[in-house]
């Protein structure tokens, strides 16, 4: 991993606009003196909990806890380490950056990528002068023309012509310097089956690049224009550069889109991208497969928290939808901030995105996306579609598949608008419906787990043996009832206890904490005396929690710029830092405030080292109980 200097990394925090970086994925507004805040941008939320300060280029939301400086914000949100999230601001403010002592193997390494990296970059060049310039690539005008496609948007990826000869590329590489290995490590060209020598590996094919994130070209897939060639889509060889696994095609360009819009719209081909950018949805990307793999779907968590499936409505289509709901839905299961709604736009059938903005107009297709329907929905319309209604094997079966889809759904207009679909396409009552739905929450044997319990009518045990219940009948978990009365709606009898309260053993450790942590935004707010404070401390003794004590520590000398000498690496300290940074342009902060905190945290140093002295058997008890009820009386004086 590359290692720049510390000067380096000041630099590029110096030059950044933080509040342009963050404005990109939500709205800003000021709300005070050097302080903006907006919607959180790693959850959900209505009402605003997330702020920045664009000077220190801190962040921290109130809602999530998400926090930390102008790295750790692109690091989430890019999905980069630091050094490529250091080197992706530099790139884009245009610092330089100078590299610590690099060991030679690491340096070899690095230039022999960056060789690559501009060898790729100038054959993509190459090709698209050649698919505008070339009479050769007149057909491929010709056919992209056909699908609508203008120009200006084909420039913008960068679409271009592979020319039928089969040494140009190699040819073209040479005479510029690079080897035969380098022209193989970047997927350019193959080996004669003679062993003779190289020949370009695209050859009569439209290409298009294929870029990471932050637009350097990592490979190509290529169309053939003949009928014979094939495949008819061939990629750049899987290599230590190129993973087409790891790409989502259009990310660069979609990005800034996506942040602004909140969605990002999936598709499946390359040209559907194109047309969907040319008709004012800027925000598209295409899976590039028939199946989403794991980077893919962090890729596309990272562009936006909503996902627009706009595939293809034949069979294999839909698959691909469904394969990709399951990706996303696993990725909302291990992530803790950062989720992804689903969406899925209806395409007449037989037509993919391209087909549509041709035939029916860019504001037909823009109609289309805005009036997406929720994943729940699709996938209970599938079932419905799919599903055996015409024998009650099949109907119990289509009732247990969408059960398992509407019962984790909270009461909501879309809860309520899929019942009543299910109702009326299976010719069943809603009140049926309902108690298969929760006996489907429960996890009971409708849902396919067995439990221990019985049905129950009017408060008495059900003579059926088993099936769907009846109307009147409810479950009840658990073993043979030993009198009691059931109650349904809290599933426990009435005569049972209610169960006692939770007792959590840490929350006097975490108020302490969170006294610790006002009293350092105190310091931060007021930054003069707060220095004094913090320089007179004993931190060891004064602050009780490790956390803020590791931020005390750092930030004794360093109030008036918090964020300059941020080691890397250290998220928590990051992430705790820009907390009380964010805090502390909440508070209206006067010294005698800050006093009293001060005098609360002495409070609490005594109560520890009263405690420490009775559990040794020490003396010093009685002085200490004495001090402690002069600070006693100083906080009621400052009270009253």
């Amino acid at each position: 991993m590359a290692r720049y200097t510390r000067e380096s990394r000041e630099r590029v925090r110096d030059a950044v606009d933080f509040a342009e970086i963050v404005g990109a994925r939500t709205e800003l507004k000021r709300s005070g003196v050097n302080r903006l805040q907006g919607l959180c941008p790693f959850h959900e939320e209505r009402t605003p909990s997330f702020g920045i300060d664009p000077v220190e280029k801190l962040y921290y939301c109130f809602g999530c806890s998400a926090g930390g400086d102008v790295f750790s914000f692109v690091m989430e949100t890019e999905g980069l380490d630091f050094a490529s999230a250091l080197e992706w601001l530099a790139e884009r403010y245009r610092v330089p950056l100078e590299r610590e002592a690099e060991d030679p193997r690491e340096a070899e390494q690095r230039q022999a990528r960056e060789r690559l990296l501009a060898l790729l970059e100038r054959t993509a060049a190459w090709y698209v002068r050649l698919l505008w310039e070339s009479d050769e690539a007149a057909p491929a005008r010709e056919y992209l023309g056909s699908r609508g496609l203008e120009e200006g948007a084909l420039r913008e990826y960068r679409v271009g012509w592979a020319p039928d000869a089969w040494d140009r590329v190699v040819a073209a590489s040479s005479r510029a310097g690079f080897s035969a290995a380098e022209l193989l490590a970047a997927g350019l060209a193959q080996r004669r089956r003679d062993g003779s020598g190289l020949v370009d590996r695209f050859r009569g094919r439209i290409t298009f690049p294929l870029a990471d994130v932050r637009g350097h070209v990592l490979g190509f897939g290529a169309r053939a224009m003949k009928a014979g060639d094939t495949p008819k889509y061939l990629n750049t060889s899987e290599s230590e550069l190129f993973h087409k696994s790891r790409l989502v095609y259009g990310a660069d360009l979609a990005r800034a889109a996506a942040a602004k819009a909140g969605r990002v719209v999936l598709v499946e081909g390359y040209t559907d991208v194109i047309a969907l950018r040319q008709a004012g949805v800027p925000e598209t990307v295409a899976s590039m497969g028939t199946a989403l793999t794991d980077a893919q779907v962090d890729a596309i968590a990272r562009l936006a928290p909503r996902a627009l499936f706009c595939q293809d409505p034949d069979t294999a289509g839909q698959e691909s939808v469904a394969r990709g709901i399951a990706g996303l839905r696993q990725h909302n299961q291990s992530r803790s901030t950062t989720s992804v709604e689903f969406r899925i736009v209806r395409l007449p059938p037989g037509q993919d995105p391209a087909d549509v903005v041709q035939r029916e107009g860019a504001d037909a297709m823009r109609e289309r996306i805005e009036a997406a329907v929720p994943i729940e929905r699709f996938e209970v319309e599938r079932a419905l579609e799919l599903g055996d209604l015409a024998s009650p094997d099949g109907r119990d079966a289509v009732l247990r598949q969408v059960a398992g889809i509407i019962a984790p759904l909270p009461a909501s207009v879309l809860r309520a608008d899929l019942t009543q679909l299910v109702a009326s396409r299976l010719q069943l009552g809603e009140n049926l419906i309902n108690e298969v739905l929760a006996s489907a929450l429960r996890g009971d044997a409708l849902a396919g787990a067995p439990r221990e319990g019985a049905w129950e009518r009017d408060g008495g045990p059900s003579q059926r043996g088993g099936g769907w219940p009846q109307r009147g009948e409810r479950f009840r978990p658990g073993g043979p009832r030993r009198g009691g009365r059931w109650d349904a709606r809290r599933g426990r009898g009435f005569d049972a206890p209610p169960p006692p309260e939770p007792v959590d053993p840490h929350a006097a450790l975490a108020r302490r904490e969170q006294s610790e942590r006002a009293f350092l935004a105190l310091c931060l707010a007021l930054p003069e005396e707060g220095e004094r404070r913090l320089a007179e401390a004993d931190l060891d003794d004064y602050f009780f929690a490790p956390a803020t004590r590791e931020a005390a520590a750092y930030l004794r000398g360093r109030l008036r710029r918090p964020a300059s000498e941020l080691p890397a690496g250290n998220e928590a300290l990051a992430r705790l830092v820009a907390e009380l940074v964010i805090r502390s342009g909440n508070l209206e902060a006067t010294p005698a405030k800050l006093e009293l905190e001060a005098l609360q945290m002495d409070l609490q140093r005594l109560e520890r080292q009263m405690s420490t002295a009775r559990l040794s058997g020490g003396s010093g008890v009685q002085a200490l109980a004495a001090e402690r009820q002069r600070v006693l009386d100083a906080i009621r004086h400052k009270l009253t």
